[in-house]
C-alpha cells in the first residue's frame, strides 16, 4: 500500500463524474491530499481512518512549521524511508492504527459519552 495519494481540486466533491477520479487518486492508499482543499482518509474501521487522519494532519503541520523557517528543507535518504514501513510494523506490533484506537475511545468515553447515543 502506498502511503499517500493526491487529488487536484475540482470544487466541492459532489459531482458524480468526480467520484471515479477520487477513487483512482486514492488508489491503495489510506490517505489522500485534496490539493487546495483538505485531507481525506479511509480505513477498514472508523478507528483506522481516525488515526490515519491524525497522523496525516500532524505531518502536514510539521511540514508547514519546517517550511516557515525559510531555509532549505533537507531530504530524507530514500534508504531510511524504505525502512519506515517495517519500523511501523515493529512499533505497533503489526496492529497499525488499531493499536491506538482503544486508548482513544477510552479517553473519549471519559470526556463525553454522548457520541455513543
Amino acid at each position: 500500500m502506498s502511503s499517500l495519494g493526491y487529488h487536484d481540486y475540482e470544487g466541492i466533491a459532489l459531482r458524480d463524474d468526480e467520484k471515479p477520479r477520487l477513487v483512482r487518486d486514492l488508489g491503495k492508499s489510506a490517505c489522500l491530499v485534496l490539493r487546495n482543499h483538505g485531507l481525506l482518509t479511509v480505513g477498514p474501521t472508523v478507528g483506522d481512518a481516525f488515526v490515519w487522519m491524525y497522523v496525516l494532519q500532524r505531518a502536514c503541520e510539521t511540514q508547514l512549521l519546517a517550511q516557515s523557517g525559510g531555509g532549505p528543507l533537507v531530504s530524507v535518504d530514500p534508504r531510511i524511508l524504505e525502512g519506515v514501513k517495517a519500523n511501523i510494523e515493529t512499533v505497533t506490533r503489526g496492529m497499525g492504527p488499531a493499536i491506538a484506537w482503544p486508548a482513544l475511545r477510552r479517553k473519549l468515553d471519559r470526556l463525553d459519552r454522548s457520541y455513543a447515543d
